[in-house]
């Protein structure tokens, strides 16, 4: 049996600590937050046991889950492992980079299994492609929200675009060669929209928008390959191949056109996209990671990496274009 802690019973705290609840194999030995009044209403709910310090937490547990704000990953994250102890962290990765360069070094040291949070990499539109062959050479993302203060602590490149980058990052197998960026600051202190363009050693590009000021929601993601088209709405759990690859399945449908140059069979699929809960599918890898002896499945050098590139753009953004 894992035994596990949470750090940060906020809005996003409760919904990993439901969600914990519900996975086999796990304990939840108790919580550890400075807010009292999130704190009373966890005990009151849960009847779980409040520690006053993170140091007594890690005392009692296996593993923490950190879901604190990001100017305390760092150290909240370096202390767990100097404890011995697993740690899954919500992303980003830390605060600065000079940080996540320290907790890096650290991690990989430990020998102890690190997850970060890109939830995305669960998102069960983007897992219903684990079967195919993704190797786009065109990338094209919007991710708009409506505004909430309660995510203004970091810029919208580290609040969304991050979760983007990461699966970018994945599907691209080759190093970023340039990058251009544009944001503007509207209603917080740091950017709340950015139209980003990434440019691969491979070739391929990338643009991306990301807004926390739009009047409506949308996660979405296009992917441009040799003879296919893949469509990924990340928010309404749908998803869309277009290809010329010639198929058998009958529930797959196909037309006929005429390219000038002879015809070419078109297949439009709509892979089955399973009904699960991400976070829960995330929270279970971690555990499965810990207990099978396994890689996790978005390491910290994923949680680095896609910090890596978000600081490269946060810079492209903050020097004045001469």
């Amino acid at each position: 049996m894992l035994k596990i802690g949470i750090i940060g019973v906020g809005h996003l705290g409760k919904f990993h600590l439901n969600n914990w609840l519900e996975i086999e194999d796990v304990t939840v030995v108790g919580f550890c937050d400075t807010d009292e009044t999130n704190a009373k209403a966890v005990i009151e709910k849960y009847k779980i046991e409040r520690f006053n310090t993170f140091e007594q937490l890690l005392d009692n547990c296996d593993a923490v889950d950190i879901v604190a704000p990001t100017t305390q990953h760092y150290e909240l994250c370096a202390l767990a492992l100097r404890k011995g102890k697993h740690v899954f962290v919500e992303k980003p990765l830390t605060n600065t980079m000079d940080e996540a360069k320290s907790l890096l070094k650290l991690a990989v040291e430990s020998n102890l299994k690190f997850q970060v949070g890109h939830i995305e990499r669960f998102n069960p539109a983007f897992v219903a492609l684990k079967n195919y062959t993704l190797d786009p050479m065109f990338i094209e993302v919007h991710r708009l929200s409506q505004f909430n203060p309660r995510g203004t602590d970091v810029s919208v490149i580290l609040d969304l675009m991050i979760h983007d980058i990461d699966i970018i990052l994945q599907l691209v197998k080759s190093n970023v060669s340039y990058i251009s960026a544009n944001g503007v600051s509207v209603l917080s202190d740091t950017p709340d929209i950015a139209n980003v363009r990434i440019e691969f050693d491979n070739g391929c590009v990338a643009n991306l928008t990301s807004s926390r000021i739009s009047m409506k929601k949308m996660r979405k993601m296009r992917l441009f390959q040799k003879d296919a088209y893949i469509g990924i709405d990340f928010l309404e759990k749908k998803t869309e191949i277009i290809s010329q690859n010639a198929t058998t399945d009958k529930n797959v449908f196909t037309f006929d056109i005429d390219t000038g140059k002879g015809k070419k069979t078109v297949a439009i699929a709509n892979p089955i996209v399973a009904d699960t809960n991400a976070m829960k599918e995330e929270l279970t890898a971690f555990k499965n990671a810990i207990l099978n002896h396994t890689e996790t499945a978005v390491t910290v050098v994923d949680g680095f990496r896609a910090m890596e590139v978000a600081h490269q753009i946060l810079a492209k953004i903050n020097t004045p274009i001469n």
